[in-house]
């Protein structure tokens, strides 16, 4: 009874929160009504910068979904964001539909320009787009750097860091050795 009782105060709560955000944003934002948000979630568009959500997205609390100015981000239906995600653009990322992404992720579609004189200062960025595949599952503790491509089936492993490539029906996963020292 509790999942239901949560799931009504989700829906309604996403409903108005989408609509105030739509007023501000009426052209940059758009969303259905059967979003499951939870009010823990932060969207902020930026100026010229625009949200999509597709149908039956599910957000978990914690969760930032940030479109800096000019950037773009649009999110497939059936998607799955679990709890203290982050998906900051300053160009673009765009994510499949049933995507399902464990706790703790973060996507960024840009680095600081730290070797620009005074870029670090000038918060000057490099940008590169994101896209995410159909049907990816992304473990928990995942980072997704700029210029990553994740293609349609593909798993990412718990922890990874990844930047690059990656074809259709592959699983990512980053291997590292344990190293135990015993003391005297």
């Amino acid at each position: 009874m509790k999942k239901y009782a949560r799931a009504i105060v989700s829906l309604v709560f996403s409903f108005i929160k989408f609509s105030l955000i739509k007023l501000f944003h009426i052209k940059n934002f758009k969303f259905t009504l059967f979003n499951l948000v939870s009010p823990f979630t932060e969207l902020e568009i930026g100026r010229k910068a625009s949200i999509t959500l597709g149908r039956k997205i599910n957000i978990k609390s914690g969760t930032k979904i940030r479109a800096r100015s000019g950037a773009e981000i649009i999110i497939g239906k059936n998607t799955f964001i679990n709890h203290n995600c982050m998906i900051v653009s300053h160009k673009r990322i765009s994510i499949g539909e049933n995507v399902r992404f464990g706790p703790n992720t973060l996507i960024y579609d840009h680095d600081h320009d730290y070797q620009s004189e005074n870029g670090f200062k000038k918060n000057l960025y490099k940008t590169t787009s994101v896209e995410i595949g159909n049907n990816v599952w992304i473990g928990a503790n995942v980072v997704i750097l700029r210029g990553t491509t994740i293609g349609d089936n593909c798993v990412v492993g718990a922890g990874s860091i990844i930047k690059g490539n990656y074809s259709s029906n592959q699983t990512i996963v980053q291997k590292r050795e344990t190293t135990v020292f015993t003391h005297k």
